[in-house]
């Protein structure tokens, strides 16, 4: 295994074309998905930072692939401006691309819609070692064809993410969270689904079983009280206004709850799937946290228990879950109880046809192998999704 740290895209783009099996990385902080076997290079994409186009004025940025996360959200907070989707483990050093390739959006995806919703251009480097550019660097564009969706959740196999482009909105004014006890956990999910359904603009929606939720919202100061106050009303169930409000959701984003020796997975989720897991999970002592009004589902796996037997209760509940942390082990996929559809095995074919940046056989002299059958998700949602709010 060899390491590539290349300082220029064109250094990227010799590094591509001169390896058979090539695995991108940034800051590592997602370490299950940048795993590789003894014959898959790493490609540190660490060296390719900065913020190379930023015009407040036209409420856009555009940084190369490996910049940190929390340097771009430095230079917004000077304009008072910044990524609503509050991309995750900003402390731990993530970056713009591995951000984009794991598809993460903190809570604020509950209000403003997640990472895709605001990728709006990448240049990237595709499996023959082509550097190609989709989408534009304003907000209002047709400009080429919509790669950025793709390249989203893509995990790095579609190809290596050198620049991006994003559209950014004013902060707020004002932030408030408010820490609601419903006493226990079917209580909490008749509260979720009567949120999800109200017209309060909450900014995001957590769940902390088995009964805490924490609801955040922001705008003009004046008028926070007001707002809290009708939430109060709403939800009837006692309440507190949470200090150091933005200590609260950073840490959060950082994932600080979930043990460091705990593999840490996401999982899809609806109220129903919620239900379902929520005693399981109790019963073999995974910390867990349902962010997004009920939408997604992070659990810290124990470093004691198989993978195994979190994949036999995902299926079991209609979901799947995507690996990004599991310290200790050796898994030989990242994805549990998924496996591609038609047609993201054909995009793989055009934009990765020799299987460059495939990740199909890293890992898999491992002890432990989560399959990848795949289940239609049929289960019911309660509330609308996130991204319609």
């Amino acid at each position: 295994m060899s390491t590539f740290t290349p300082a220029n895209s064109a250094e990227a783009v010799e590094a591509v074309r001169e390896s058979k099996r090539l695995r991108p990385r940034g800051a590592g902080t997602k370490p299950a998905l940048c795993a590789v076997d003894d014959e898959t290079s790493i490609l540190d994409l660490t060296g390719l930072s900065g913020i190379t186009e930023y015009d407040p004025g036209e409420y856009t940025f555009t940084a190369l692939g490996g910049t940190p996360v929390a340097e771009v959200e430095e230079a917004l907070g000077k304009n008072g401006q910044y990524l609503p989707f509050d991309p995750p483990l900003l402390d731990a050093g993530s970056t713009l691309g591995g951000t984009v390739a794991a598809g993460l959006s903190g809570p604020g995806r509950y209000r403003y819609g997640g990472v895709r919703d605001f990728l709006i251009g990448a240049s990237f480097i595709d499996g023959d070692g082509r550097e190609l550019r989709g989408g534009g660097k304003v907000v209002k564009n047709a400009a080429g064809f919509d790669f950025p969706k793709l390249l989203t959740g893509s995990l790095g196999e579609l190809g290596v993410l050198l620049e991006l482009t994003f559209k950014v909105f004013p902060r707020k004014e004002a932030f408030a969270t408010l820490e609601v006890e419903t006493g226990g956990f079917r209580e909490a999910l008749d509260t979720i689904a009567l949120l999800n359904s109200s017209t309060e603009e909450l900014f995001a929606l957590e769940l902390r079983p088995p009964g805490t939720l924490e609801l955040r919202i922001g705008g003009v100061a004046s008028v926070l009280q007001a707002r809290l106050d009708r939430l109060r009303s709403l939800v009837n169930f006692p309440c507190v206004v949470v200090e150091a409000d933005e200590d609260r959701w950073r840490a959060a984003g950082e994932f600080s709850w979930a043990g460091a020796g705990d593999s840490l997975v996401k999982a899809p989720a609806t109220l129903g799937v919620i239900e379902a897991l929520d005693e399981r999970l109790e019963e073999l002592g995974a910390e867990r946290r349902y962010g997004c009004g009920g939408s997604v589902a992070w659990i810290a796996w124990p470093a004691g228990e198989s993978l195994a037997d979190l994949e036999e209760l995902l299926v079991e509940s209609g979901t799947s879950g995507l690996i990004l942390r599991s310290p200790g082990r050796t898994v030989a996929s990242v994805f549990i109880n998924r496996s591609p559809g038609p047609f993201e095995k054909r995009v793989r074919s055009v934009l990765d046809g020799p299987g460059t940046f495939s990740m199909r056989t890293a890992g898999q002299a491992g002890e432990e192998s989560c399959s990848t059958r795949y289940q239609p998700l049929t289960w019911e949602r309660r509330g609308p999704p996130c991204s319609a709010r």
